[in-house]
């Protein structure tokens, strides 16, 4: 399935002496934080856990050793990035097909605390000052900034980031910065970013996270997909060696200007980050199997319950293990492209759903291991349940003539199945719902009033999701859908993903832990529905759910925030804009036993590339010194 991660900055999945005494209040954003004094982090919500003086976050070891290699299957990416190949190192920009983790090479001016779920604290900036009308933020940047060619990191580059970003960047960067009015140069150590007043309070918890880039670099070079120039950065890593579309080395930069920042102690760890592409997952599995890679993520659950057998795992040299999920909202769904007319009804949509038997996929293609999703935003509290509340209702019923009336009942959920694989109840209500939009059955397919018939193909990029999705296919044939699969090579599918060029397509998203309007804008506003690149995959385009992620944009605690998204989450699902499939509770991790990581997993993120070790005594029991 395809994984990726809402946030463009590290977890990319990635808020001053004043702040002590300022903590913020529950029930007001930002409140409690005075106008005109610099800040050294800023929270949606509660206190800040990290006072001015902390010396590192409480999830790293601060005496790890640092050196080694880390050769890995990044399990999770964003923007224009893909895990099968790449053709520019340009992450930041619509088209192309960038490497994984080319964020690390770039420094933002925050970034977040993994223990808290909305904080940030300062990285490139030392602080932030909020204006009096509370549109302004006014960050004063470290002197010691520097980019890997030794030049000074200045207010120019930031300004110029944020105005080429909003122009110019992927829609994960440009979408948060539709309100941004100015990002001004005030010295070469102060930067101010001034918003329309249209924004979401929260806007600012995303932007601070966005790379600084070199005003310099891009003044010389492009901006866009067309060039295998590595871009000059500031972060921890920079590229090192590389071969395109086969792997890519970070190497991590010895003078690195940070590396005793508090928000850095502890982190970035291996002297060399290594990451091989492979155009399908047995080639992945084998080079694991053979120590060419030495950590992934397992999606398959027949290759997790019966491939583990292999000489290095038998003894001992590698290691399963299961750590706990991150707290935060995700999706694993089937996008149903509604710029198609056949999906543009819901009642197609919803028979399309009733096609898929998740409890016969689970049985035989899952070993059992994967639970039914029903939710956009699952294992959270965001997940609707039950009947509406009353604060639900507050927000829903000035909508219900724009809501299809499902969203004022029972949270919507996909019915279980028999698990025959053939289900003749729900295939019989499919074909009446296939009836009921207009499609009556002529022979083995339905057509429309024209004769027209309807067309259902699936796009993906890997065998594995041929397999799965085959009996998905064949149920859909049988109520007269004229249904397929699509297999493509990697660069094909992310140019279709990207320009909205398929009917069905699967992916898999992370929000944050306290989502702000800009992250749902991206998937299911109207205007994010004409932008390419944007995670808007079915083209939702409704006022109604427009008005509802306002809502959450102007929730005030997280009381409020949590009734929000629960509005949201029942008419989203009432839509059925989404097909939900599945999701599991932990990652499936698989390693050679030669690292070491920090005993607490932290809540909000599980970067393992910044975070382990290389253990040399471990290395050296299994022969990997």
């Amino acid at each position: 399935m395809l994984r990726q991660t809402l946030l463009p900055r590290r977890d990319f999945l990635a808020f001053g002496a004043a702040a002590a005494a300022t903590s913020l209040l529950p029930g007001k954003i930002f409140a409690a934080i005075p106008t005109g004094v610099k800040v050294h982090g800023l929270s949606a919500f509660g206190d800040l856990k990290y006072k001015p003086d902390f010396t590192h976050f409480d999830y790293v070891n601060v005496d790890a050793p640092q050196g080694g290699t880390f050769n890995f299957s990044p399990p999770n990416w964003g923007q224009n990035q893909s895990p099968l190949t790449f053709n520019t190192l340009n992450s930041f920009v619509p088209k192309g097909d960038a490497p994984q983790r080319m964020e690390m090479c770039f420094d933002p001016l925050m970034v977040r605390a993994l223990d808290e779920p909305d904080a940030v604290y300062g990285l490139i900036a030392d602080g932030v000052t909020i204006s009096d009308d509370r549109n302004g933020f006014i960050f004063s940047l470290r002197p010691q900034a520097r980019f890997h060619d030794g030049t000074p990191l200045t207010a120019e580059d930031a300004a110029f980031t944020f105005k080429l970003l909003k122009d110019k960047g992927h829609p994960d960067y440009s979408l948060s910065l539709t309100h941004l009015d100015d990002a001004v140069a005030k010295d070469a150590h102060t930067v101010e970013l001034k918003f329309s007043g249209k924004q979401s309070a929260r806007t600012i918890l995303n932007v601070v996270g966005f790379p600084i880039l070199s005003k310099a670099f891009y003044t010389a070079n492009p901006f866009d997909s067309s060039q295998l120039n590595p871009p000059l950065g500031s972060g921890a890593y920079k590229v090192g060696r590389w071969s395109a579309g086969a792997w890519i080395e970070y190497e991590r930069v010895a003078d690195y200007w940070g590396n005793d920042l508090p928000v850095n102690r502890g982190q970035n760890n291996f002297q060399r980050i290594r990451i091989e592409f492979y155009q399908d997952r047995t080639a992945g599995f084998e080079a694991f199997k053979k120590g060419e890679i030495l950590y992934r993520e397992e999606f398959t659950s027949r290759v997790w319950a019966t491939a583990y057998n292999f000489p290095a795992f038998v003894a001992g040299k590698v290691v399963k293990h299961e750590f706990p999920a991150e707290t935060v909202p995700s999706m694993q769904a089937t996008a149903v492209n509604q710029r198609r007319a056949q999906f543009q009804d819901p009642r197609v949509r919803q028979a399309i759903a009733l096609c898929f038997d998740f409890e016969w996929t689970r049985r035989n293609f899952f070993y059992g291991s994967y639970e039914r999703s029903q939710s956009c935003f699952e294992k959270s509290d965001f997940r609707a349940e039950g009947m509406p509340s009353p604060a639900e209702l507050a927000l829903l019923e000035p909508l219900r003539d724009k809501l299809p009336p499902e969203a004022f009942g029972e949270a919507v959920t996909q019915p279980a199945s028999d698990a025959s694989g053939r289900d003749r109840k729900q295939l019989g209500r499919a074909a009446k719902l296939l009836a009921e939009a207009g499609w009556k059955r002529s022979g083995d397919f339905v057509v429309n009033d024209k004769g027209a018939r309807l067309p259902a193909e699936f796009l993906v990029d890997d065998e594995t999701f041929v397999q799965v999705y085959s009996p998905w296919v064949a149920n859909m044939k049988a109520i007269g859908i004229d249904a397929s699969i699509r297999l493509v090579d990697s660069a094909q599918y992310q140019l279709r993903q990207s320009t909205f060029d398929f009917d069905l397509i699967s992916a898999a998203f992370s929000f944050s832990a306290t989502p702000t309007r800009d992250d749902l804008e991206i998937f299911f506003h109207s205007r994010s529905a004409p932008i390419s690149g944007s995670r808007n995959l079915p083209g939702i385009a409704s006022p109604a759910i427009d008005a509802l992620i306002d809502a959450v944009g102007a929730a005030k605690d997280r009381e409020s925030l949590t009734v929000a998204m629960r509005a949201l989450d029942r008419a989203l699902r009432a839509r059925r804009d989404w097909i939900p499939s599945w999701y599991l509770a932990n990652h499936r991790s698989a390693y050679w036993d030669m690292f070491g990581f920090p005993e607490q997993k932290p809540d909000f993120g599980f970067p393992v590339e910044a975070l382990w070790w290389v253990d040399k005594g471990k290395a050296a029991k299994i022969g990997k010194a």
